[in-house]
């Protein structure tokens, strides 16, 4: 079984060794960056599968260093850590994409236990996405690459959890999937999301669908989301 790759992102000297001698002890790879610059480096050249990420950092927020990420094809999952544990900061950590927001200080077990839950939960979208490819009016949806082209031959980044709930309406094409059923299906129990979180995720995909994702993501009052668009070729 492969070793996870994790990129730690964090200035604290003290917290980030402590961090980082620890994660290596639970058999991940791991790489330490103590700034943005050296950060975008680690991501380019190591391919982390997950990035822990502070908030505070000296040469800017990680919150527009995710927001950079998040643009990027195949993108990592993150996860924050920071002191800023205020609702508007929550909210926008969750709106970037993150999978976790620990405000500090925290347990070590609590932060082993979702890194961990953040890997399993995307080892298993992964392997629950058995469409790859399809059409939708002049949008081509590739699950394989996590991206979303446009008409006009722009490539939209999906993550694996928008592509993963964006398979899961369309399989279930014109039935309602609850709430409940896309958190078990795609966050598990244990990976405390929101119902907020899937609102975010459906504004992304509906935005990288254009003018036509309001009208293909039905929302159900008190119940959930319907894939009503019609869809073209399929690749499966």
């Amino acid at each position: 079984m492969n070793r996870a790759k994790l990129l730690l992102v964090e200035d604290d000297l003290s917290l980030g060794e402590t961090l980082k001698e620890r994660l290596e002890k639970e058999g991940y790879i791991s790489r330490w960056a103590k700034n943005i610059r050296t950060a975008k480096e680690e991501v380019k050249n190591f391919s982390p599968d997950l990035i822990i990420l502070d908030v505070g950092l000296p040469d800017g927020s990680g919150f527009d260093l995710a927001a950079e990420l998040s643009k990027q094809i195949s993108h990592p999952p993150f996860l924050f850590l920071t002191a800023l544990a205020g609702a508007p900061e929550r909210l926008r950590g969750f709106e970037l994409g993150a999978e976790e927001y620990i405000p500090k200080p925290f347990h070590l077990k609590e932060l082993l236990l979702r890194v961990k839950h953040v890997l399993g939960a995307h080892r298993h979208v992964r392997d629950a996405i058995a469409l790859r490819r399809i059409e939708f009016n002049s949008y081509v949806i590739d699950f394989e690459r996590l991206i979303i082209i446009s008409p006009g031959k722009v490539e939209i980044p999906l993550s694996l959890r928008d592509a993963g709930l964006l398979q899961l309406l369309i399989s279930e094409e014109q039935r309602v999937v609850t709430r409940d059923e896309i958190l078990d299906k795609l966050w598990g129990e244990e990976n405390f999301p929101t119902n907020r979180t899937i609102d975010n995720s459906i504004v992304r995909l509906r935005a990288a669908l254009g003018k036509n994702g309001q009208n293909a993501i039905k929302s159900v009052r008190g119940a959930g989301y319907r894939w009503v668009g019609e869809k073209g070729k399929q690749d499966v």
